[in-house]
């Protein structure tokens, strides 16, 4: 057995979260061991702390899903792996291709089963996908929740295409993947945010345009006025039903909304508008490992740079960057080194 350090969650609240133990059990044949380079910080992982994601949670547990390793062991039996390589699990690691199932929901990554916040983790070798060269472990951190999801609504679940325009919300990390990829494909990007002192750097980044909520409250008026009154194609909706009404008006005809996540709440809505507009609303839940891999090719051919906040973190000082992510002031991936 192989005595491990790790933070787990005790109780709810950052309090809550504490440094432990567990112990690996031997390494299996098919079985792949890593050394734990970075992590980063979703926003799942704020509401999991807090008892919102899911209040009947069993603690104690391993929090985060994000995680990038060097392979420091491989099984007998594995074949795509060797030591020295920098790898991410999936998401769902037992999620390899085809339609999304309950067990796979089931195996998310600090959710229902202990997550990855420890210095080593081990996983069977299909639930791992190797980092895209151009990219640092700290940079490979932040690709298997924020990343893939970006990736999987516009061109997975959907197909964006040269000429589009998406509408995406906010400086984290799944809108600044969404910018970069819809960038990739030739797409115009409509960011909405508060952060106007950030706006020279969503332009730089690809955004097309942006757009301040809190200053320009009728903001969906502006976004039809600058695609002609026609709306958007797509868009990567991370408020939740309390920006919902708004992301319907601002869509075109048979366009397509991405219900990614609820940052401005629950709220209420009334479906009467997509109805008319024959709108496609599509939850998406990250993605499965062939996905994870089409895009680590996209990654590396056009040399994609994860946005990482200025302010990094290590292991020592984990509850530190919960509560820095809490107060939503970076821009880009919070990520934790392991040094």
């Amino acid at each position: 057995m192989l005595t491990n350090p790790c933070y787990e969650i005790t109780k709810f609240g950052f309090d809550g979260l504490h440094k432990g133990n567990y112990e690996l059990a031997k390494l299996k044949d098919n079985e792949v061991l890593i050394e734990s380079c970075a992590w980063s910080l979703n926003y799942r992982d704020l509401m999991m702390i807090k008892g919102i994601y899911n209040p009947k949670l069993k603690l104690p547990i391993i929090p985060l899903s994000d995680v990038c390793g060097k392979v420091i062991e491989i099984g007998s039996q594995v074949k795509n792996f060797k030591l020295g390589d920098l790898v991410c699990p999936n998401f769902m690691p037992n999620y390899t291709s085809g339609p999304l199932l309950k067990e796979h929901v089931q195996n998310a990554l600090g959710g229902a089963i202990n997550g990855v916040l420890a210095q080593k983790l081990k996983f069977e070798e299909t639930g791992l996908v190797k980092l895209p060269s151009n990219l640092s472990a700290v940079q490979g951190a932040t690709l298997p929740c924020a990343a893939l999801t970006a990736w999987s609504a516009l061109l997975e679940y959907n197909k964006c295409k040269p000429g589009d325009t998406i509408l995406t919300f906010g400086s984290g990390g799944v809108s600044l993947f969404s910018i970069a990829f819809a960038k990739l494909c030739s797409v115009k990007s409509i960011v909405v945010s508060s952060k106007e002192e950030r706006f020279d750097d969503l332009k730089r980044l690809g955004a097309t345009h942006c757009l301040n909520y809190k200053t320009n409250p009728k903001w969906d008026d502006d976004v039809l006025e600058i695609t002609n009154g026609i709306g958007v194609d797509h868009v990567i909706e991370l408020g939740g039903a309390n920006t919902l009404e708004k992301s319907v008006k601002v869509t075109k005809l048979n366009g397509t909304i991405s219900l990614i996540g609820v940052l401005a709440g629950i709220g209420s809505f009334n479906p009467i508008s997509v109805l008319m507009k024959a709108i496609k609303i599509q939850g998406i839940f990250v993605g499965h490992k062939q996905m994870f891999e089409r895009m680590n090719k996209a990654i590396e051919l056009n040399n994609v740079i994860p946005v990482i906040d200025d302010k990094l973190f290590n292991f020592n000082n984990v509850p530190k960057a919960y509560e820095y992510f809490e107060q939503g002031q970076h821009f880009g991936k919070v990520v934790i080194s392991k040094d």
